[in-house]
C-alpha cells in the first residue's frame, strides 16, 4: 500500500471493446502494449452497461445504471441522480484531491453547457481530439502538484464520426489483409469497416502514449496508477450496445501502486463498477454504502469459480431493456421488451451495418431468452435456453439474476421502463441512430 494517496491518469477512449494489441487483436497499439507490460492486464474485465454515457456512469460511481439515475445517454437528457457519488467527488472529500478534465467526458451534459455539474476542479479543455487534451494534460503534468490529482484525458475515436466513419491520423491498413470482428463476415465491405477502426485507434493509442510519455517525463510515473479503459465494445452489429461479450467486454489496464505492475495478467472476472472501490480501498478512503462493486485490490489476479458479474441495457438511441448474468462459464441474458427484430437505432450506422441490413437483418430472430455456454461457443451463437438438458442451469442463473435485480431495486421489477419526461428516445425501428455520435 502506497504511504500516500497516488496521482490517478484515467485514460479513455469511446467504443474499443478489447480490439487491440495487449489482447491479441492485429491492431497496432504500442503504447498500450508497453502500459500492459509494465502494469496489469485484466482479460476478463466487462463494463456494466454497453451503452456510452451509462457505462461510463457505472465505472465512475461504482453502482448500477438503474441505481445511478444514467439510464440513456447524458446528451440525451439523462443524468446521475447525485454527482456528489461520482468518484471525483469521493476523492476530493475524501482525500483532497485536485481533480481535472481534457476531453471528452459523458456522464453529464458537454462541461461548456454546465461547467460545475461533475464537479472537476478544473476543466483543461473540452476538445476530444488526437491533440487538444493530450496538450492539456502535458501542461497540467508539468506543474509542480502539492496535492494527489485525479486527471481524467479522454478521446472521442475511435468512436465513429459524423459520416459514419472513424477519425484517424493514420492511413488505414490494407483491407485485404484484414480480418474483420467475429461476428461479421469477411466480406469486402466488413473488411474496410475494420481497417478504417484500425487507423483510428492507433490514432488513439499514439496519444495516450503522448500522455503516458508526459508522466514518465515530470517524474510522476512511479507515484500514479494509470487507468486504461473505455466504455463499451466497438461500433459495430451485434457488438456496441449487446449483451454478449462483444459488447460488454472491455480493456482495462492499471499500473502504479497496489500491486498494478510487473505484467501481470489477472483472468477473474471484473466489472468496471469494482474500479471505483478498488481506487477508494488504495487512497485508505471509506467506500459508501451505495457504492454496489467490489475492491479488486487484495488479490487482483484470484479468480473463484463462483464469480458472477451482471450487467444491462435500458435506452441508448432506442428503449431496449434486458439484463445479463455472467459466469465463467456460462451467460444468461433476458430481454423485457418483445420486438420483431434487432433494434435497429442502437447500432451505429456503417459499412457493416448497411451489409446486414440490405441482407435482411430484421429477417433474423430476436430471442427474449438466451443462454450460452461460453467454454464451447465463446462467440454465443448457439441458444440453450429452450434446450432441455440446460434447463437447470437457466434456472439457477435466472433466479440470481432476479436475485441481483431485487437487491439492487430494478425498476424492471415492478414492470415496464418508463421513459423519463424530457429524454430523447428513437423508435425501435429507426434505421439510423439520430443523434447518438457528437455529444
Amino acid at each position: 500500500m502506497p504511504k500516500k494517496p497516488p496521482h490517478i491518469l484515467y485514460l479513455h477512449a469511446h467504443d474499443v471493446g478489447r480490439y487491440v494489441q495487449p489482447y491479441g487483436y492485429p491492431v497496432p497499439t504500442p503504447a498500450l502494449q508497453s502500459l500492459a507490460q509494465d502494469g496489469m492486464l485484466f482479460r476478463q474485465a466487462f463494463c456494466a452497461n454497453p451503452t456510452c454515457s451509462p457505462s461510463r456512469a457505472c465505472l465512475l460511481t461504482g453502482q448500477y445504471a438503474h441505481a445511478n439515475g444514467m439510464m440513456g445517454l447524458a446528451h440525451r437528457g439523462f443524468r446521475l441522480n447525485d454527482y456528489r457519488e461520482h468518484v471525483v467527488n469521493l476523492l476530493k472529500s475524501g482525500a483532497g484531491y485536485h481533480t481535472a478534465l481534457a476531453g471528452t467526458q459523458h456522464e453529464a451534459r458537454p462541461p461548456g453547457a454546465n461547467p460545475d455539474e461533475i464537479g472537476y476542479d478544473e476543466l483543461l479543455t473540452e476538445e476530444d481530439d488526437f491533440d487538444a487534451p493530450v496538450a492539456a494534460a502535458e501542461a497540467f503534468l508539468a506543474r509542480k502538484h502539492d496535492q494527489p490529482f485525479f486527471l481524467s484525458v479522454g478521446f472521442f475515436a475511435p468512436h465513429r464520426d459524423d459520416d459514419n466513419g472513424f477519425p484517424t491520423r493514420f492511413d488505414p491498413p490494407n483491407p485485404n489483409y484484414v480480418r474483420p470482428p467475429a461476428p461479421l463476415p469477411d466480406t469486402a465491405e466488413t473488411r474496410q469497416d475494420f481497417a478504417n477502426y484500425i487507423a483510428s485507434m492507433r490514432s488513439t493509442d499514439a496519444s495516450m502514449g503522448r500522455v503516458l510519455a508526459a508522466l514518465e517525463a515530470h517524474g510522476l510515473a512511479e507515484d500514479t496508477l494509470v487507468i486504461a479503459t473505455t466504455d463499451h465494445g466497438i461500433a459495430f452489429p451485434a457488438m456496441k450496445c449487446s449483451l454478449s461479450d462483444h459488447g460488454i467486454g472491455v480493456m482495462l489496464i492499471l499500473r502504479g501502486p497496489g500491486g498494478f505492475s510487473g505484467g501481470r495478467v489477472s483472468d477473474r472476472l471484473v466489472s468496471q463498477i469494482d474500479i471505483v472501490p478498488t481506487i477508494l480501498d488504495l487512497c485508505g478512503i471509506p467506500i459508501p454504502a451505495a457504492v454496489q462493486g467490489r475492491s479488486f485490490l487484495a488479490d487482483p489476479t484470484a479468480a473463484a469459480p463462483e464469480e458472477r458479474i451482471f450487467a444491462e441495457v435500458n435506452f441508448h438511441a432506442a428503449e431496449e431493456p434486458a439484463r445479463a448474468i455472467r459466469t465463467n462459464r456460462w451467460k444468461y441474458i433476458r430481454r423485457y421488451r418483445d420486438y420483431p427484430h434487432v433494434v435497429l437505432p442502437n447500432c451505429d450506422d456503417g459499412l457493416s451495418k448497411s451489409l446486414w441490413m440490405k441482407s435482411g437483418w430484421t429477417d433474423q430472430p430476436y430471442e427474449s431468452e438466451m443462454l450460452f455456454d461460453l467454454l464451447f461457443d465463446p462467440n454465443e451463437c448457439n441458444n440453450l435456453a429452450d434446450t432441455p438438458g440446460h434447463a437447470p442451469v437457466r434456472a439457477e442463473l435466472r433466479v440470481e439474476l432476479e436475485i441481483w435485480m431485487r437487491a439492487t431495486r430494478d425498476p424492471l421489477m415492478q414492470g415496464p421502463l418508463a421513459t423519463p419526461r424530457g429524454r430523447i428516445i428513437t423508435p425501435f425501428d429507426a434505421a439510423s441512430p439520430g443523434g447518438t455520435k457528437r455529444k
